[in-house]
């Protein structure tokens, strides 16, 4: 029973992935499927588990594009992915040495100290490829076939989720083996992961049928919304930001609308149901792209506390900033209408991003709830005070022990029971409390990231990849009323890909030299396709790399700190 007086808790996880496939639609990186048998499995197993449990998931339309997909190479058993082709493999003799030489560089991409240093037997095959670093090109060709065997079983075993180590008997009878694993081991392996992939966005809708999750989505491809409309927004948070030499993108406005309503369709047709929400692409928000969103229909968005912070700021002509207990925990709505504005608890979202990981999980937990009641009691004035806690589903558990499996099982246990705090989701918050959002005079545009865009534009990098895109905007309006209806289609959805957030991301020397490698690779991949889609020949300037990077970062560059 909810309490009288209770602080309403939303975790909203945000499922994203951006699409990894190259131009011949194979893929060039194994994420999607890699996260969805560990962490998306993990986070439904976890509300399954607990019935009073509440929470959001929030999944981009992309990542279930390519969960289809991959669903459909188990069917027809014709892998697009270099790693499932392997662990598929009748013999791995027949391998071309690029691709004994791939196995050995991707099946060690992963957090050592949680997913290869608690298995004796995968630490081995580490410290023979250490060993043989020196010269790997040669010496990676006296590897027998039992090590690239056993090496591609220990990969995937260690992308498994905890609660599905705990539930499959297979998997901790190959844990327990260790080693010379069988073509019938990896044959087990492979039908067993693509059930679990099959039946993953079933088990989230079954939940959402039963009231238990809010289920709700991004736009399309993941676009930053207000930069597509206006670059200008970037300056709105910093007044001094180098912008693009385009001095817009083309058509923008028209664009991110088109990610919106592709989105609302494609929820519609995966899960039976209009989404009450969205949370836009990195939280980025800016009045322009709110009444785009209202004028879809949508009922409620989110982004980062900066950005109230800012916008409360200017609303008040730079008085000195209150007390966070005193505007963040609350809705708002503009004064325009629209759907109804959530706000990050940052520190709170950081410390599950960040910090809890280095913690017991009881520990995590209790000091979780500790400052959870700490903000109960500074609300007291407020009827209904609303936390909400927003962050990726997936890549924070990497760095847990068991994949945060204690932590996040105590911590749904202990929310869900807790005299004070009222486990819920945006859309039960506002049908529950109708009329609550406080007016938000104005909105200064910005993200979750630092409460502005500077992980997306300004950098030097960035911007020459805005106009990469800017230039080949320009060449498919001019050339789109040529085709028909079928090719333009094609043409929309690949441009739609090269409008995502993710390759603006990864731009920049803050981040890992090899991750940054990856992802220009596939950018200026995408960006050639859609050129020939259009019957042009690619710009020479897409031969050049945008970004170098270089410099390590937490998690591996896949978060960020709210703050710098």
């Amino acid at each position: 029973m909810q309490p009288a007086r209770a602080l309403h808790v939303i975790f909203c996880w945000h499922m994203h992935q951006p699409d990894y496939r190259g131009a011949d639609g194979r893929y060039i990186l194994p994420w999607t499927y890699l996260h969805a048998c560990k962490d998306y499995a993990d986070m439904v197993a976890h509300l399954e588990e607990n019935p009073l449990a509440r929470a959001v998931f929030n999944f981009v339309p992309t990542l279930i594009e390519q969960l289809e997909d991959y669903t459909e190479q188990f069917r027809s058993g014709q892998f697009r992915d270099d790693l499932l082709a392997a662990l598929a493999a009748d013999d791995l003799k027949t391998l071309t040495p690029a691709a004994r030489h791939n196995l050995l560089h991707q099946c060690f991409r992963l957090d050592r100290e949680h997913m290869l240093n608690p298995f004796p037997d995968y630490r081995r095959l580490h410290d023979l490829y250490q060993h043989i670093q020196s010269d790997v090109q040669e010496m990676a060709d006296y590897l027998s076939v039992q090590y690239l065997a056993d090496l591609v079983m220990w990969y995937h075993l260690a992308w498994t989720g905890e609660t599905v180590r705990r539930g499959s008997p297979f998997i901790q009878a190959m844990l327990a083996k260790g080693r010379g694993f069988t073509r019938e081991d990896r044959q087990q392996l492979l039908q067993l992961l693509g059930d679990l992939i099959h039946n993953l966005i079933p088990r989230y809708r079954r939940l959402a049928e039963a009231g238990r999750i809010e289920l709700s989505t991004t736009p399309y491809d993941h676009p930053i919304g207000p930069l597509l409309i206006d670059f200008g927004a970037a300056r709105e948070s910093l007044p001094d930001c180098p912008l693009p030499h385009s001095k817009g993108y083309p058509g923008g406005a028209v664009r991110a609308r088109w990610h919106v309503d592709r989105a609302l369709a494609a929820h519609r047709q995966r899960f039976g149901c209009t989404p009450g929400g969205q949370w836009p692409a990195e939280g980025g928000v800016s009045e322009a792209f709110v009444r785009v969103l209202g004028e879809a229909g949508i009922g409620w968005t989110a982004t980062g506390e900066g950005v109230l912070a800012h916008s409360l700021r200017t609303a008040a002509d730079d008085e000195p900033a209150r007390e966070r207990w005193q505007y963040l925990y609350r809705a708002y709505r503009l004064p325009s209408g629209g759907p109804a504005l959530f706000f990050r608890d940052d520190a709170l979202s950081d410390a599950i991003g960040f910090d809890y990981q280095k913690w017991f999980g009881h520990d995590a937990v209790g000091d979780f709830v500790h400052r959870l009641e700490e903000i109960w009691r500074h609300t007291e004035g407020q009827d209904t005070p609303v936390v909400s806690i927003i962050l990726d589903g997936e890549n924070a558990w990497e760095y847990y022990p068991y994949n945060g499996y204690y932590f996040l099982s105590e911590l749904y246990k202990v929310l869900s029971n807790h005299p004070h705090i009222h486990l819920c989701t945006f859309s039960d918050y506002l049908a529950h409390h109708d009329g609550q959002p406080e007016t938000l005079p104005h909105l200064v545009a910005g993200s979750w990231v630092y409460g502005n865009f500077s992980t997306w534009i300004g950098d030097g990098a960035k911007n020459r990849a805005w106009d990469l895109l800017c230039a080949a905007k320009q060449a498919v309006d001019q050339r789109l009323t040529r085709f028909d209806p079928a090719q333009r289609e094609r043409i929309l959805r690949q441009l739609g890909v090269c409008e995502g957030s993710d390759w603006f991301w990864w731009f920049g020397d803050y981040n890992p030299a090899e991750a940054v490698r990856d992802f220009d690779d596939l950018y200026r991949s995408n960006l050639r396709k859609l050129y020939g889609l259009i019957g042009m020949p690619a710009p020479r300037t897409l031969d050049t790399p945008i970004s170098q990077g270089g410099a390590p970062a937490a998690a591996a560059g896949t978060m960020r700190r709210t703050t710098p």
